[in-house]
């Protein structure tokens, strides 16, 4: 007889509640996507009143209007914008000629300073 009881013995666990009380699982999946509704389509939100929907990975106006902006403004300003980077640009390339035009200059003038300076120093010599 053991000194503080029987020996271990479990108690038997009670049987499990079916996994699912309906009976969609047993659906084909062409009627589940019915029923349940997996055919989202695009993501759509509205923010102060404006409609926008994600697709190709920017959320796009959903109407003609853009926070106040119509659709042909908006176009107007893309292109603008395009130009404006263009000019930008043109004009570092013009700043990047300029300082290798300018770095030139400033070689052939350190190199002539120093033919100057030599001719100075043999001229002093004969003398």
């Amino acid at each position: 007889m053991p000194l503080f009881g029987n020996t271990f013995s479990p108690k038997k666990t009670p049987p499990r509640k079916s996994a699912s009380l309906s009976n969609l699982h047993s659906l084909d999946r062409s009627t589940r996507e019915v029923e349940l509704g997996l055919d989202y389509g695009t993501p759509t939100m509205n923010l102060a009143g404006q409609s926008l929907k994600f697709e190709n990975g920017q959320w796009i106006a959903d109407t003609g209007i853009s926070a106040g902006v119509d659709l042909r403004e908006a176009q107007r300003l893309r292109r603008r914008n395009q130009q404006l980077e263009e000019e930008n640009n043109l004009l570092r390339l013009k700043v990047d000629i300029l300082l290798d035009m300018l770095s030139e200059t400033t070689a052939e003038s350190h190199l002539m300073e120093k033919e100057l300076d030599e001719l100075k120093s043999v001229s002093r010599r004969r003398k």
